[in-house]
């Protein structure tokens, strides 16, 4: 997803649910099964709400290997 795409959800969404929508995002990490390096999913520009999958991986540039890596997506408080 791209910040521009996120910004045109969050500008659909009620102002308390794109609250919690960007506090829920910035629960999820993207982690580089290579190195380990990680960014919350907000940070990269993403949006995750009411998300409850495991196992999920997407591409993505990694900062510190400076390649396009898989990354996992999880979450860093368990509910």
């Amino acid at each position: 997803m791209t910040p521009w795409l996120r910004g045109l959800i969050l500008r659909r969404m009620s102002p308390d649910r794109a609250a919690a929508a960007e506090a829920e995002s910035r629960e999820w990490q993207m982690v580089c099964t290579v190195c380990g390096w990680r960014i919350s999913v907000w940070d990269a520009g993403g949006l995750r709400y009411k998300a409850a999958s495991r196992g999920k991986r997407g591409l993505g540039r990694c900062k510190q290997c400076g390649r396009w890596r898989w990354f996992r997506v999880e979450r860093m408080t368990e509910e």
